[in-house]
Protein backbone atom coordinates (compact mmCIF):
# COMPACT_ATOMS: atom_id res chain seq x y z
CA UNK A 1 0.00 0.00 0.00
CA UNK A 2 1.16 3.41 -1.11
CA UNK A 3 -0.30 6.39 0.60
CA UNK A 4 -0.27 10.03 -0.83
CA UNK A 5 -1.56 13.27 0.21
CA UNK A 6 -1.90 16.35 -1.24
CA UNK A 7 -2.48 19.88 0.81
CA UNK A 8 -2.24 23.76 -0.29
CA UNK A 9 -0.78 25.04 3.09
CA UNK A 10 -1.58 28.38 3.02
CA UNK A 11 1.51 29.54 4.53
CA UNK A 12 3.58 26.49 5.88
CA UNK A 13 4.89 28.21 9.07
CA UNK A 14 1.25 29.10 10.45
CA UNK A 15 0.20 25.91 9.09
CA UNK A 16 2.63 23.97 11.55
CA UNK A 17 1.76 26.56 14.23
CA UNK A 18 -2.33 25.73 13.73
CA UNK A 19 -1.34 21.69 13.67
CA UNK A 20 0.24 20.74 10.78
CA UNK A 21 2.93 18.95 11.94
CA UNK A 22 1.06 16.25 14.19
CA UNK A 23 -1.35 15.76 10.90
CA UNK A 24 1.87 14.86 9.17
CA UNK A 25 2.69 12.78 12.08
CA UNK A 26 -0.53 10.97 12.55
CA UNK A 27 -1.56 10.19 8.96
CA UNK A 28 1.93 8.77 7.73
CA UNK A 29 1.82 9.42 4.07
CA UNK A 30 4.73 7.71 1.87
CA UNK A 31 4.70 11.04 -0.31
CA UNK A 32 2.97 14.68 0.61
CA UNK A 33 3.03 17.34 -1.79
CA UNK A 34 2.48 20.94 -0.26
CA UNK A 35 1.60 24.20 -2.52
CA UNK A 36 1.43 27.83 -1.51
CA UNK A 37 4.70 27.16 1.11
CA UNK A 38 5.40 30.05 1.18
CA UNK A 39 8.89 30.20 2.97
CA UNK A 40 12.83 30.41 2.57
CA UNK A 41 13.98 26.92 1.97
CA UNK A 42 15.71 26.69 5.38
CA UNK A 43 12.75 27.22 6.52
CA UNK A 44 10.52 24.53 4.94
CA UNK A 45 13.88 21.74 5.99
CA UNK A 46 13.91 22.77 9.69
CA UNK A 47 10.16 23.10 10.15
CA UNK A 48 9.92 19.04 8.40
CA UNK A 49 13.37 18.29 10.28
CA UNK A 50 11.92 16.33 12.60
CA UNK A 51 9.18 14.12 10.34
CA UNK A 52 11.40 11.67 8.34
CA UNK A 53 10.76 12.91 5.18
CA UNK A 54 13.34 13.77 1.97
CA UNK A 55 12.32 17.51 1.17
CA UNK A 56 12.01 18.76 -2.54
CA UNK A 57 10.72 22.44 -2.28
CA UNK A 58 11.22 25.33 -4.25
CA UNK A 59 10.25 29.09 -3.26
CA UNK A 60 9.14 31.80 -5.61
CA UNK A 61 11.10 34.73 -6.33
CA UNK A 62 8.75 36.76 -4.91
CA UNK A 63 8.98 36.64 -1.34
CA UNK A 64 6.06 35.55 0.84
CA UNK A 65 4.29 34.09 -2.42
CA UNK A 66 3.61 30.49 -3.84
CA UNK A 67 6.53 28.04 -3.35
CA UNK A 68 5.50 24.29 -4.23
CA UNK A 69 7.05 21.06 -2.03
CA UNK A 70 6.82 17.28 -2.18
CA UNK A 71 8.63 15.23 1.21
CA UNK A 72 8.88 11.72 0.57
CA UNK A 73 9.79 8.80 2.83
CA UNK A 74 12.07 7.53 -0.26
CA UNK A 75 15.07 9.62 -0.99
CA UNK A 76 13.97 11.19 -5.41
CA UNK A 77 16.52 9.59 -7.40
CA UNK A 78 15.70 13.16 -9.30
CA UNK A 79 14.14 16.02 -8.66
CA UNK A 80 13.48 19.21 -11.69
CA UNK A 81 11.76 22.43 -10.97
CA UNK A 82 9.35 24.39 -13.29
CA UNK A 83 7.31 22.90 -16.11
CA UNK A 84 9.29 23.48 -18.85
CA UNK A 85 8.40 26.76 -19.31
CA UNK A 86 11.72 29.45 -18.24
CA UNK A 87 8.67 32.05 -17.89
CA UNK A 88 7.44 29.93 -14.53
CA UNK A 89 10.72 28.62 -13.08
CA UNK A 90 11.18 31.27 -10.41
CA UNK A 91 7.18 31.14 -9.92
CA UNK A 92 7.06 28.75 -7.07
CA UNK A 93 4.65 26.61 -8.78
CA UNK A 94 5.60 23.64 -10.15
CA UNK A 95 8.40 20.94 -8.93
CA UNK A 96 8.43 17.29 -9.87
CA UNK A 97 10.19 14.45 -8.37
CA UNK A 98 11.00 10.91 -9.16
CA UNK A 99 10.55 8.58 -6.49
CA UNK A 100 11.01 4.65 -5.82
CA UNK A 101 7.96 3.22 -5.06
CA UNK A 102 7.87 -0.38 -2.34
CA UNK A 103 7.37 -2.55 -5.50
CA UNK A 104 10.75 -1.33 -7.26
CA UNK A 105 8.80 1.01 -10.00
CA UNK A 106 9.22 4.29 -9.96
CA UNK A 107 6.69 7.72 -9.63
CA UNK A 108 7.20 10.90 -11.45
CA UNK A 109 5.30 13.02 -8.95
CA UNK A 110 4.54 16.98 -9.30
CA UNK A 111 3.67 19.40 -6.94
CA UNK A 112 1.29 22.51 -8.95
CA UNK A 113 0.14 25.15 -7.96
CA UNK A 114 -1.95 26.93 -10.38
CA UNK A 115 -2.42 30.73 -10.76
CA UNK A 116 -5.90 31.80 -9.30
CA UNK A 117 -6.62 33.84 -11.82
CA UNK A 118 -9.06 36.76 -12.96
CA UNK A 119 -11.26 37.27 -16.25
CA UNK A 120 -9.55 39.38 -18.54
CA UNK A 121 -6.73 40.21 -16.39
CA UNK A 122 -2.77 39.00 -17.23
CA UNK A 123 -3.15 37.10 -14.45
CA UNK A 124 -5.40 34.62 -16.34
CA UNK A 125 -3.07 35.24 -19.40
CA UNK A 126 -0.57 33.72 -17.61
CA UNK A 127 -2.67 30.94 -15.77
CA UNK A 128 -3.54 29.23 -19.06
CA UNK A 129 -0.38 29.55 -20.38
CA UNK A 130 0.97 27.37 -17.38
CA UNK A 131 -2.02 25.43 -18.03
CA UNK A 132 -1.00 24.93 -21.93
CA UNK A 133 2.31 23.76 -20.49
CA UNK A 134 0.94 21.31 -18.19
CA UNK A 135 -0.20 19.14 -20.53
CA UNK A 136 2.61 19.11 -22.30
CA UNK A 137 4.61 18.13 -19.18
CA UNK A 138 2.08 15.42 -18.23
CA UNK A 139 2.80 13.20 -21.54
CA UNK A 140 6.68 13.89 -20.92
CA UNK A 141 6.20 12.70 -17.13
CA UNK A 142 3.89 9.16 -18.39
CA UNK A 143 6.65 8.34 -21.19
CA UNK A 144 9.76 8.97 -18.59
CA UNK A 145 8.90 6.84 -15.31
CA UNK A 146 6.68 3.74 -14.72
CA UNK A 147 4.05 5.94 -13.10
CA UNK A 148 3.01 9.37 -13.54
CA UNK A 149 1.12 11.93 -11.15
CA UNK A 150 0.39 15.33 -10.96
CA UNK A 151 -0.83 17.05 -7.59
CA UNK A 152 -2.20 20.04 -6.14
CA UNK A 153 -4.39 22.72 -6.40
CA UNK A 154 -5.37 23.33 -9.82
CA UNK A 155 -7.99 26.33 -9.64
CA UNK A 156 -10.43 24.48 -11.61
CA UNK A 157 -13.57 23.49 -10.82
CA UNK A 158 -14.04 20.29 -13.54
CA UNK A 159 -17.72 20.05 -13.14
CA UNK A 160 -20.91 21.30 -11.41
CA UNK A 161 -20.42 18.71 -8.78
CA UNK A 162 -16.92 20.67 -8.13
CA UNK A 163 -18.35 23.47 -6.45
CA UNK A 164 -21.33 23.83 -4.15
CA UNK A 165 -22.80 27.30 -5.43
CA UNK A 166 -21.52 27.11 -9.06
CA UNK A 167 -24.52 28.54 -10.88
CA UNK A 168 -22.74 31.72 -8.96
CA UNK A 169 -19.52 31.31 -10.60
CA UNK A 170 -20.73 31.05 -13.67
CA UNK A 171 -18.40 32.82 -16.32
CA UNK A 172 -15.80 33.42 -12.91
CA UNK A 173 -12.20 32.10 -12.88
CA UNK A 174 -11.91 28.79 -11.26
CA UNK A 175 -15.24 27.61 -13.52
CA UNK A 176 -14.40 28.93 -17.02
CA UNK A 177 -15.11 26.90 -19.89
CA UNK A 178 -11.94 27.29 -21.53
CA UNK A 179 -9.95 25.99 -17.93
CA UNK A 180 -12.32 23.45 -17.14
CA UNK A 181 -11.43 21.96 -21.02
CA UNK A 182 -7.97 21.81 -19.65
CA UNK A 183 -9.24 18.43 -17.32
CA UNK A 184 -11.23 17.21 -20.14
CA UNK A 185 -8.27 17.05 -22.90
CA UNK A 186 -5.57 15.43 -19.44
CA UNK A 187 -8.58 12.93 -18.95
CA UNK A 188 -9.63 12.36 -23.25
CA UNK A 189 -6.61 12.98 -25.01
CA UNK A 190 -4.11 11.95 -22.61
CA UNK A 191 -5.91 9.18 -20.75
CA UNK A 192 -5.11 10.61 -17.10
CA UNK A 193 -7.24 9.58 -14.00
CA UNK A 194 -8.74 11.98 -11.68
CA UNK A 195 -8.69 9.92 -9.16
CA UNK A 196 -10.54 11.21 -6.46
CA UNK A 197 -13.89 11.44 -8.74
CA UNK A 198 -12.83 7.85 -9.98
CA UNK A 199 -13.50 6.74 -6.51
CA UNK A 200 -16.47 9.05 -5.17
CA UNK A 201 -18.13 8.58 -7.89
CA UNK A 202 -20.56 11.50 -9.40
CA UNK A 203 -21.73 13.24 -6.07
CA UNK A 204 -21.51 16.94 -4.90
CA UNK A 205 -17.52 17.10 -3.99
CA UNK A 206 -16.15 15.89 -1.90
CA UNK A 207 -14.75 19.61 -1.67
CA UNK A 208 -11.35 20.53 -0.56
CA UNK A 209 -11.47 24.25 -0.22
CA UNK A 210 -13.61 26.26 1.81
CA UNK A 211 -13.33 30.55 1.88
CA UNK A 212 -12.16 31.59 5.82
CA UNK A 213 -15.46 34.31 5.39
CA UNK A 214 -18.53 33.53 6.73
CA UNK A 215 -20.18 30.36 6.65
CA UNK A 216 -18.73 28.26 4.34
CA UNK A 217 -16.74 25.49 5.78
CA UNK A 218 -19.94 25.31 8.20
CA UNK A 219 -22.84 24.71 5.77
CA UNK A 220 -20.19 22.73 3.20
CA UNK A 221 -20.06 25.70 0.79
CA UNK A 222 -16.43 24.82 -1.18
CA UNK A 223 -14.79 24.09 -4.41
CA UNK A 224 -13.32 20.58 -5.31
CA UNK A 225 -10.02 22.20 -7.15
CA UNK A 226 -7.35 19.95 -5.12
CA UNK A 227 -6.41 16.54 -7.65
CA UNK A 228 -4.71 13.72 -7.89
CA UNK A 229 -4.36 12.91 -11.56
CA UNK A 230 -2.49 10.01 -12.10
CA UNK A 231 -1.66 7.75 -15.35
CA UNK A 232 -4.06 4.53 -15.79
CA UNK A 233 -1.60 2.10 -14.34
CA UNK A 234 -1.30 3.59 -10.95
CA UNK A 235 -5.17 4.29 -10.57
CA UNK A 236 -6.09 1.75 -11.21
CA UNK A 237 -4.07 0.28 -8.21
CA UNK A 238 -6.12 3.71 -5.93
CA UNK A 239 -8.09 2.13 -3.30
CA UNK A 240 -9.46 4.52 -1.18
CA UNK A 241 -9.60 8.55 -1.48
CA UNK A 242 -11.13 11.14 0.98
CA UNK A 243 -10.95 14.63 2.49
CA UNK A 244 -9.08 15.13 5.12
CA UNK A 245 -11.80 17.65 6.89
CA UNK A 246 -11.30 18.88 9.89
CA UNK A 247 -13.99 18.53 12.78
CA UNK A 248 -14.77 22.10 13.14
CA UNK A 249 -13.60 25.62 11.99
CA UNK A 250 -11.45 26.45 14.73
CA UNK A 251 -9.40 23.32 14.17
CA UNK A 252 -7.96 24.28 10.59
CA UNK A 253 -4.64 24.70 9.64
CA UNK A 254 -5.38 25.82 6.60
CA UNK A 255 -8.49 26.86 3.95
CA UNK A 256 -7.82 23.67 1.95
CA UNK A 257 -7.83 20.30 3.57
CA UNK A 258 -5.47 17.59 2.82
CA UNK A 259 -6.65 14.93 -0.20
CA UNK A 260 -5.14 11.47 0.60
CA UNK A 261 -5.82 8.18 -1.46
CA UNK A 262 -4.10 5.15 -0.87
CA UNK A 263 -2.78 3.21 -3.64
CA UNK A 264 -2.64 -0.93 -3.67
CA UNK A 265 0.65 -1.66 -5.47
Amino acid sequence: MFRLATINVNGIRAAYRKGMGEWLAERDCDVVTLQEVRAPDDVVRELVAESGYHVAHTEAAAKGRSGVAILSRAEPKDVRIGCGDGFFDDSGRWIEADVPMPDGSLLSVASAYVHSGGVGTPKQDEKLRFLDQMLLRMSAMAAGADHAMVTGDLNIGHTEADIRNWKGNVGKAGFLPEERAYLDRARDELGWVDVHRHLSGEVDGPYTWWSMRGKAFDTDTGWRIDYQLATPGLAAGARQAWVDRAPSWSERWSDHAPLVVDYDL
